[in-house]
């Protein structure tokens, strides 16, 4: 074992304390409320985000879906002016793109995809988005080497656009389902402008542990969506059994406060798929939405 030169012996409090220093001010950093317009699918592109500014909501994600439906009649200017008049801060766009990371014959086009869709939202000034592990091919275990290359690829996509691209691993994939193998997949991927993601619902009901979360690296963590899960048997969860956050049985306080130890203080973006949601009245869901979650992040002292 080497031993400390007297040089390394009186700087080591110096950098033991910036080190303290900089998880102390990661920690004191808050998490924000936010709306995925998944939420709010049956309002529309202007409708949804119209409601949620009434009930308060400032942090919003923006879905390819209702902004392609959008763009049929109206353009891209506009679209970014909803935002701006409603003094909104778009936090994250979903491209929609599948086929990115698994190795498969239709990459090629997933990239080609995956660049478009940068190329709209750097128009409306996002600078990040996500894509998931959705999958339903055969997988085997050379594929995971490969699949840190094709995100890599993917992530060479986005820095095109100088935007960050965050992966959702999904609790059905046969490919990424974990949160576990999304950290070791990204890693290997090792790309400045990728980042995982975590799905609270995607990591509470599938195969993932509460002690996985362990395993997060400060400041790994690119964004988060937040719900919660009915205690009913995780057999019968799907997607739409995703509940407002509070009103289940997920351990949200602790996984909140885990995150923030490792230093998360982004987003917390709610996406539901509910038709009581989807079709309910945006101001309406906002608000419930936003006073059981607010509570929820109140406990857990992240907001």
């Amino acid at each position: 074992m080497s031993t400390l030169s007297r040089r390394e012996m009186i700087a080591a409090p110096v950098v033991f304390a910036a080190a303290t220093a900089g998880v102390a001010a990661a920690t004191d950093k808050k998490m924000t409320l936010a709306m995925h317009q998944n939420t709010s699918n049956g309002a529309g592109y202007r409708k949804s985000l119209e409601g949620w500014a009434r009930a308060g909501i400032k942090d919003v994600e923006i879905t390819n879906i209702l902004l392609d439906e959008f763009l049929k009649t109206d353009s891209l200017a506009s679209a970014r002016q909803v935002i701006a008049d409603l003094g909104l801060n778009p936090v994250q766009g979903a491209t929609g793109v599948t086929e990115l990371f698994e190795p498969n014959p239709n990459r090629a086009a997933a990239l080609d995809n995956l660049k478009r869709r940068c190329e709209t939202y750097a128009s409306m000034g996002i600078n990040r988005v996500y894509a998931t592990t959705a999958t339903n091919k055969k997988i085997t275990a050379d594929d995971y080497k490969a699949g840190a290359q094709n995100i890599h690829d993917a992530g060479d996509v986005a820095k095109q656009f100088d935007m960050s691209l965050r992966i959702e691993f999904l609790r059905t994939s046969p490919f990424i389902s974990t949160l576990p193998t999304i950290l070791k997949v990204t890693r290997a991927a090792a790309h400045p402008n990728v980042a995982p993601m975590l799905d609270c619902y995607h990591y509470w009901s599938g195969l993932s542990k509460l002690e996985d979360l362990d395993m997060i690296r400060p400041g790994e963590i690119g964004h988060v969506h937040f719900q919660d899960v009915p205690d009913i048997p995780r057999e019968m969860l799907d997607l739409t059994t995703r509940i407002i956050p509070g009103d289940g049985v997920s351990p949200l306080t602790r996984i909140l406060s885990k995150l923030s130890e490792k230093g998360y203080a982004g987003p917390l973006s709610v996406e539901l798929f509910l038709p009581k949601f989807q079709q309910g009245d945006p101001y309406e869901v906002a608000r419930e939405i936003r006073a059981k979650s607010e509570a929820v992040m109140q406990q857990a002292g992240v907001m």
